[in-house]
């Protein structure tokens, strides 16, 4: 690995590391706030999945996460959202290829060979960090938009793997939606069976659970009615009981405004369940 970047920020440690990915054939970066209590024992690692248009970047410069993560003692990693480089797959538009990876596995040409972001946030980028920095193995998820659909299936996916999830203003239902569906054809193919499995919605429907969930969603969100669909998710949490919390919350956009709104109480939730 290559260290990028280091500032001191609350205490601790904001980095930004450089290494080769064998999951994703390509150079990937990612950000790590180290926590001061890092410094006296290995601390549980909170993941944070950015939404379209996004790097690494975004998160740890906007959202104001640093100071609440010392506060409980909590390593905070933030993956860049897709493979990059001269070699790798790419659109024209912004919502698809580079910046839009979407965390899933592609088994569609051209994207294949290095749009495997599911397996890379689940296992490699895990595996480096366990690795890399003190921490102990236990770990949870949350994101946004494009990023909290991420943090949506893992978790529903893999509940041993992740203590807790929240989300704001994800995608909830990405197979009913336009960003979804024009992201899994070109990914994912034309059988819409195939795209079941990364859909947070049907993932509830079918059976899959976690413990809780939180999720935040602005009623001032441009995209909220025709890309976000939270109200799909509350209904599907409410026929298939699992447990849930979601808050509307007035006025609020897509924003990392809104972000640095709430981030702290997600932070505050992410602590209570990784230290139990």
């Amino acid at each position: 690995m290559q260290k990028v970047e280091e500032h001191w920020v609350c205490g601790g440690l904001q980095q930004v590391w450089r290494h080769e990915s064998n999951t994703l054939s390509c150079a990937m970066q990612f950000a790590v706030f180290v926590p001061p209590q890092a410094s006296k024992a290995p601390c549980p690692v909170l993941y944070w999945l950015s939404g379209l248009t996004c790097n690494e970047q975004n998160f740890i410069t906007k959202a104001g996460a640093q100071r609440y993560a010392a506060e409980h003692g909590v390593v905070l990693v933030a993956p860049d959202t897709s493979p990059r480089g001269e070699d790798v797959a790419d659109d024209a538009a912004w919502d698809l290829g580079q910046g839009a990876g979407f965390y899933l596995n592609a088994t569609e040409s051209p994207w294949k060979p290095h749009y495997q972001m599911y397996d890379y946030v689940l296992n490699e980028l895990h595996a480096l960090v366990l690795a890399s920095f003190p921490v102990v193995d236990k770990r949870s998820v949350f994101g946004h938009s494009m990023g909290g659909h991420g943090a949506l299936v893992l978790a529903l996916r893999n509940p041993q793997a992740f203590c807790s999830v929240s989300a704001f203003a994800p995608i909830v239902a990405p197979t009913q939606v336009p960003w979804g569906e024009k992201a899994f054809s070109a990914y994912l193919g034309e059988d819409r069976a195939a795209w079941q499995q990364y859909d947070a919605v049907a993932l509830i429907n079918s059976g899959h659970r976690v413990k809780d969930l939180l999720v935040d969603q602005g009623l001032g969100d441009n995209f909220y009615e025709e890309q976000l669909k939270t109200g799909l998710l509350k209904t599907a949490c409410e026929q298939q009981n699992q447990p849930h919390t979601i808050r509307l919350q007035g006025g609020y956009d897509h924003s990392y405004y809104f972000i640095s709104t709430f981030v702290g109480e997600h932070i505050a939730w992410h602590a209570k369940h990784l230290c139990q």
